[in-house]
């Protein structure tokens, strides 16, 4: 019985990444550095879903928490960054400008990226979409640990 669950938190993993890259090519948002970190845990819990299917194991389903995991905090750390709570990257973020020379704020600004990370692109009933990752992304995890919990149930 643990199986179907695995797979559905793989599955699960696999239409979020979906969602990125829908958004990105069909809807035009690029994505910043944080959005792209967010992406490598699905691919992993997607492909890990798929390994469930024909290879079961308590291990995979450890892994698959532990990606959904992962991509929740970089999600929340991303919110985080999006709402000034801390400061993110300095490669994505605008940072402290304050000490620094007209020739050291020429270079910054040359050499910002595209997309910024503390900006907030797209929201939707007031989450932003790194906050529907965290949020979506921790509901993975749960279904991953009631994968895990009915797999130590079954042994």
């Amino acid at each position: 019985m643990s199986r179907p669950v695995a797979v559905m938190a793989g599955i699960g993993s696999g239409l979020l990444l979906l969602g990125a890259f829908l958004f990105e090519y069909a809807g035009g948002l690029a994505p910043c550095k944080l959005c792209i970190w967010q992406r490598y845990p699905h691919g992993t819990g997607f492909a890990l879903g798929m390994i469930a299917l024909i290879l079961p194991h308590l291990l995979i389903y450890v892994a698959g928490a532990l990606s959904a995991a992962v991509t929740a905090a970089i999600g929340l750390y991303h919110v985080g960054v999006e709402q000034g709570w801390w400061e993110g990257p300095s490669s994505c973020s605008s940072g402290d400008i304050s000490g620094l020379s007209a020739e050291e704020l020429l270079e910054q600004i040359l050499n910002a990226p595209m997309v910024r990370c503390d900006e907030i692109p797209w929201s939707l009933l007031g989450l932003s979409m790194a906050g529907w990752n965290a949020v979506i992304s921790a509901v993975l995890c749960l279904i991953w640990i009631i994968a895990i919990w009915r797999e130590l149930k079954e042994s």
